[in-house]
């Protein structure tokens, strides 16, 4: 990182205030599970896909496909990449149960990625901007799985920090971070894309030793991705092993949003939960706000990473009430201008606004893990 940004942010005061301010936020989060459901925690946290994390981490990966008992093909560990499940492993060789493990590095990830935000928006705008920024991104009504064994909270991390390197033109940190993120979740292709990008526009100001870094950078983060991909094709023996995995688990494909539209369109027609509510009023904040940054000529590879993660929520069928988790990562584009507006806002109203999205957000957060009887 360079000095520049280090003195822009604070130094040290700066770096503790934001990290003090998110902190804050996940213990305020775990106040009210409790206050909600004494009984939830620690369980809630390493629910649904925390478990299967926790299973690859133990056992690996399978050698093939998963059959129920009637012979139908079922999800397994192959849906999941393998960053996650590593760290979990990592830590539990110190001697650390691998659910304490997953919850650690989820809490600690989760203000290192607040951080990250703020640091970002700090480099691209203001100090101002980033402290909102982080409030907006790290409270947000599912910013729950920040504390959860999910990957939310080791992939926020890395995307900012290949987002920082990379417009601060540090590519082989750029390049480590997004070799990570590309193999943390498939939104991590996204990231190599934007990655790929910032390479390029920098490309005219680079020497050539800053070329090679740069490239190399970018075509390791393309790559891992999809050898990932290619390895679960090597062991399944099919090349599309891990689309029929994701298919036959959890339903997921890629409709081109055709059926999110008939659930939006659903909902604002006829439907009255208050979860179907927020997750439509959500989706298409999302969408408005995204389109608002690109059309304020933000720095392209933030807008690149934005968009794609943005199509990929959208243009996915499968769970609903998993669409607001999945957006954490949008929010680093859609959160934008509303963390502009608010640093140019009187602190007061800054403070206030920045309070009421974060009391709803802890607040939905902990009913979804708590009442909604769902996977999110």
């Amino acid at each position: 990182m360079r000095s520049s940004l280090w003195g822009r942010a604070g130094g040290w005061n700066g770096v503790l205030l934001a990290g003090i301010i998110v902190a804050l936020l996940r213990a305020a989060q775990l106040l009210v599970i409790h206050w909600m459901k004494p009984s939830a925690l620690p369980g809630a946290l390493l629910a649904w896909d925390g478990g299967w994390f926790i299973n690859v981490a133990t056992e690996g990966y399978p050698d093939g496909y998963t059959y129920d008992t009637s012979g139908v093909r079922v999800g397994n560990g192959f849906a999941f990449f393998p960053l996650w499940p590593g760290v979990i492993k990592t830590i539990s060789l110190l001697g650390v149960p691998k659910e304490g493990s997953s919850l650690f590095a989820a809490f600690i990830l989760g203000i290192a990625a607040g951080i990250g935000v703020y640091l970002l928006g700090t480099a691209i705008w203001s100090r101002g901007v980033g402290y909102a920024l982080a409030v907006v991104v790290c409270g947000q009504p599912m910013s729950v799985v920040l504390l959860m064994g999910y990957t939310e909270s080791l992939f926020l991390t890395l995307v900012t920090v290949t987002l920082i390197a990379a417009h601060q033109r540090v590519w082989w940190v750029a390049g480590v971070a997004g070799i990570a993120g590309a193999l943390t979740r498939p939104t991590g292709m996204a990231l190599a894309l934007a990655l790929a990008l910032a390479v390029v526009l920098s490309w005219r100001e680079s020497t050539a030793r800053q070329r090679v870094w740069a490239s190399t950078a970018a075509g390791a983060s393309l790559m891992a991705g999809p050898l990932f991909l290619a390895w679960v094709g090597w062991r399944v023996g099919e090349w599309d092993a891990w689309f029929k995995v994701q298919t036959a688990g959890w339903g997921s494909t890629f409709d081109f949003g055709q059926s999110v539209v008939e659930f939006v369109a659903g909902t604002l027609r006829s439907g009255t939960a208050m979860v179907e509510a927020v997750t439509v009023w959500f989706l298409l904040g999302a969408v408005v706000f995204s389109l608002v940054a690109v059309w304020q000529r933000i720095w392209p590879p933030l807008a690149a990473f934005g968009l794609l993660a943005l199509g990929l929520v959208v243009g996915q069928a499968g769970y609903w009430h998993s669409k607001p988790r999945l957006l954490i990562p949008v929010l680093l584009l859609a959160g934008v201008p509303v963390a502009q507006a608010l640093a140019r806002a009187p602190r007061t109203t800054a403070v206030a606004a920045l309070a009421v999205w974060s009391a709803f957000g802890l607040w939905f957060g902990a009913h979804m893990i708590t009442v909604w009887p769902f996977t999110i």
